[in-house]
């Protein structure tokens, strides 16, 4: 998983509330049995014109002109600003994949899902919960200013506006520490290889039988 540490980059405004995960990522697109390529379905309804499907290249589909991640102004952002709820709805994993591999590295909202809110974190997304107010202020700067940037610095836990006033935020310590050091819960079990690796050899040392497999069983 790759580490989070400090980021700067624009900010995107997903002006809506109650965004569900089918919306972040249709239905269609969970067949893949990879965890790979959601990153040009992401908002696959909001984005295009037509009707998205598995295998479609992006560059045959139709991009709708009015949504705001089609608008020069918020090309390569980095920073999703969200309102309540955010990621509400289904389970599925696949919505924080689609939006880190669309390029978000980070969501801000005033209040997040608790499934998704969870699984952004196993997957190096960090989400952060702001007060409305704070929202509100955001939403009306990255109106204001196209190129809106935003520095993100979870060692410090402060959202930097550009003018330099920093918005605390409130983060759990072992999420920090493993967004910090980029551990995924299989990154946390590698920490003890050579644990593991001991206990396989003991085991097989006083059980020898354990490692044949039985034929026609």
């Amino acid at each position: 998983m790759q580490k989070f540490t400090l980021l700067k980059g624009i900010v995107a405004p997903m002006d809506r509330a109650n965004v569900d995960t089918d919306a972040i990522i249709p239905k269609q697109f969970l067949k893949s049995i990879r965890k790979t390529g959601f990153g040009p379905n992401l908002f696959d309804e909001w984005r295009y014109l037509d009707v998205g499907q598995p295998g479609v290249p992006e560059s045959d589909r139709k991009p709708n002109p009015d949504f705001v991640l089609n608008q020069p102004r918020y090309k390569g952002a980095k920073v999703l600003l969200a309102r309540k709820n955010f990621g509400c709805g289904s389970s599925r994993e696949h919505a924080p994949w689609a939006i880190d591999q669309y390029g978000f590295r980070c969501v801000i909202a005033p209040s997040f899902a608790d499934i998704f809110f969870n699984n952004c974190f196993k997957n190096g997304l960090l989400p952060i919960v702001l007060p409305e107010a704070a929202v509100d202020l955001l939403f009306n700067e990255v109106a204001a200013f196209p190129g809106y940037e935003l520095t993100v610095d979870l060692e410090r836990q402060v959202v930097v506006r550009p003018q330099g006033e920093e918005i605390p935020f409130e983060v759990q310590a072992f999420r920090k520490y493993c967004l910090l050091n980029g551990l995924d819960d299989i990154g946390l079990t590698l920490r003890h290889a050579d644990k593991i690796k001991a206990f396989e050899a003991e085991r097989l040392a006083t059980k020898p039988w354990l490692a044949h497999t039985a034929v026609n069983a």
